[in-house]
């Protein structure tokens, strides 16, 4: 298999599994679990009730209270953080649920302080107490419209991570954070078989090892700008997490606040990058010039063509990508949107082109993250309006795209003209 046809498996396994886990229609789905504790129900009941005396009892939850001039609503207040830095504020419309030998309710979203209302338009919840000789048993049911397995295997795993807490809860009258997905051991974890599962795509060689190793260093490298970035605009809490084969994800600790925040801390991915640029081109101009050791030369031009590519390709104005994210907030217009796209497209095809790119590879390639842009599609409403950019944020953005794209291009150019 050549490197071509490699590049390419890798891409269209990229679009089946971006496919599945963001965009496939599910519709509306149920998640059912359930759980038995050696616990009077009453006692489990007081925890799962919103309304009931010890319905605080998780680390995420500030406190669950009724409100007093509307009948049947409960106000939740969470840890978890708004735009404004303010705790999470949502209410529950709550409606009791007749359970054989047992007592539940059923709930919605009335109200959201981060999400419009919209976004909670087909969820219910329904939770069930049911004694039984032992003990008692909780059944949990979430029902929701679903687009991707994402978010649903999310809701899953957090709906599990929540019975374990009230187990610990219930044990030992703290309940603590559940699971180890996000611990930094266990994405380093991920980082490793993410390697190993690209290594093949590059040949099972050392050198296809070598390029595997980079590619997932340089994806690392590319999501602790977004990261920095949060840390930047006052994200309490970030983490970074990745994916085998799709690459990372940089969370932030809050939703964005302003049209700003969204453009600098997309930029920043491939702007901290940019950063490494001049210092690999150093470093291959002293080997060259025989104070390094020219073993070091390939590896060092490998590592600079791996991260110029690859972040010149997320500057890509695409639906997902860094450089969408950034026009998006720009260019406020569909017409003005549309032209900076095609511009920012064609000067990074031109560099494509420079490099000896196949004018047939380039529009293939072209077409293919077009279809990515589109099975990417799709967000998150906000409550509110993200606050709108002034004239010198939108100038300074600007002049960041121009530098990223400039200085990246340059990377894949210095790099394939010396390697190819």
């Amino acid at each position: 298999m050549t490197a071509l046809q490699s590049a390419a498996l890798l891409l269209f396994i990229n679009l089946g599994l971006l496919w599945l886990l963001m965009r496939i229609p599910l519709g509306v789905r149920t998640i059912r679990l359930t759980r038995t504790f050696h616990r009077p129900p009453e006692e489990l009941w007081r925890a799962i009730d919103p309304a009931g005396t010890d319905a605080d009892w998780h680390h995420s939850v500030i406190s669950s209270k009724p409100l007093k001039n509307r009948i049947g609503i409960v106000e939740q207040i969470y840890s978890h953080l708004d735009r404004d830095g303010a705790p999470l504020r949502r209410l529950l419309a709550l409606e009791p649920l007749p359970a054989a030998g047992g007592r539940g309710f059923r709930s919605r979203v009335a109200d959201d302080s981060t999400l419009d209302v919209a976004f909670w338009r087909d969820f219910s919840e329904s939770r069930i107490v049911r004694r039984l000789p032992d003990g008692a048993e909780i059944e949990i049911t979430q029902t929701d419209r679903y687009r991707g397995l994402a978010f649903l295997l999310f809701r899953y795993v957090m709906l599990r991570r929540e019975l374990r807490a009230l187990e610990g809860w219930l044990e030992t009258g703290a309940s603590v954070p559940q699971g180890y997905f996000e611990h930094p051991t266990f994405q380093c974890g991920l980082a490793v078989l993410s390697t190993f599962l690209l290594w093949p795509f590059f040949g099972l060689t050392t050198s296809g090892l070598m390029i595997s190793t980079f590619l997932t260093l340089v994806i690392a490298l590319h999501e602790l700008g977004h990261l920095a970035a949060y840390r930047t605009f006052g994200h309490e809490s970030v983490r970074m997490i990745f994916v085998p084969l799709l690459g990372g994800i940089a969370i932030g600790g809050r939703p964005y606040k302003s049209h700003f925040e969204v453009a600098t801390c997309a930029l920043m991915g491939p702007g901290i990058s940019a950063f490494f640029v001049p210092i690999l081109i150093a470093g291959d101009n002293i080997a060259a010039n025989g104070l390094l050791s020219e073993q070091f030369r390939g590896p060092l031009l490998i590592f600079l063509f791996t991260l110029g590519a690859f972040n010149l390709l997320n500057l890509l104005p695409m639906q997902r990508f860094d450089g969408g994210q950034v026009l998006r907030q720009i260019f406020r217009t569909t017409r003005s949107l549309i032209g900076a796209s095609f511009a920012v497209t064609a000067c990074i095809l031109l560099i494509g082109w420079e490099v000896g790119v196949s004018s047939g590879i380039l529009a293939a390639a072209l077409a293919v993250f077009i279809l990515l842009s589109m099975i990417g599609a799709g967000s998150l409403k906000p409550r509110h309006k993200l606050v709108e950019m002034k004239a010198c944020e939108r100038l300074l953005v600007t002049f960041g795209l121009y530098a990223a794209i400039l200085i990246h291009g340059y990377a894949v150019i210095f790099s394939a003209e010396k390697l190819f």
